[in-house]
Parts: structure tokens; C-alpha cells; sequence
């Protein structure tokens, strides 16, 4: 069993900068593929990034690069979404999301690919 919990969100302004944190607990070497998802009321949920866990190779929806990385830490057991030069249609709930099989990376960026979920962190951010 994988835990998720995710934290960092909050309120900021246009143009400002957050970074969230999703501690991974339980069987952290299940943990093949990750993501930032993230949903707006009213709207699906929706990949913001994802990253492959074993050779890092990272992938973000159009609207994030440039402005989000995604990143991990082993020794924290912590993956990480810095996200910069906000704008308000950022402001969503964001979602940590882990998929144990080893063929995650063929649909890494496909939301049915996770199978744990974090609880979620708001992220609002005004104009």
C-alpha cells in the first residue's frame, strides 16, 4: 500500500510562485511512475505533470512548461511540483498520484494510469 500526502498549497497572487510537496510513505518502491493532477470545479481532472521515476524523464501538459518542474527526492521519499509565474487558471486542487506497474510509462501522462491519490491541496491564486 502506497500513501500520498500532498502539501504547499495556498493563495498567492498572479505571478507568484508555490511549491507543492507529496510525501510518499508504505511500499515507496511501488512508486513507478508519478504525477500532479490537478481539477477546477466543474472541470475533469487533468495531468499538470508526471515524471518516470526510474530514469526521471518528466513530461507536462502544454500550459505548465516553462513554468512548473517536476522533481523528486529518494532520500525524502518526497516528489515535488515548483510552480512559477501562476496565473488564475491555475487555481485548481492539486493532486499527487503514484501507479505501481511496470509499464506505467506508456501512459504516463493518462490519468486512469495511477492507482493511489493523494487527498489533495488547494492552489488559489488571484488576479
Amino acid at each position: 500500500q502506497v500513501q500520498l500526502v500532498e502539501s504547499g498549497g495556498g493563495s498567492v497572487q498572479a505571478g507568484g510562485s508555490l511549491r507543492l510537496s507529496c510525501v510518499v510513505s508504505g511500499s515507496t518502491s511501488s512508486s513507478i511512475c508519478m504525477g500532479w493532477f490537478r481539477q477546477a470545479p466543474g472541470k475533469e481532472r487533468e495531468v499538470v505533470a508526471a515524471i518516470y521515476t526510474r530514469d526521471h524523464s518528466t513530461y507536462y501538459r502544454d500550459s505548465a512548461k516553462g513554468r512548473f518542474t517536476i522533481s523528486q527526492d529518494n532520500a525524502k521519499n518526497t516528489l515535488y511540483l515548483q510552480m512559477n509565474s501562476l496565473n488564475t487558471e491555475d487555481t485548481a486542487m492539486y493532486y499527487c498520484a503514484a501507479a505501481d506497474n511496470r509499464w506505467c510509462p506508456n501512459n504516463i501522462i493518462v490519468r486512469s494510469t495511477y492507482n493511489f491519490w493523494g487527498q489533495g491541496t488547494q492552489v488559489t491564486v488571484s488576479s
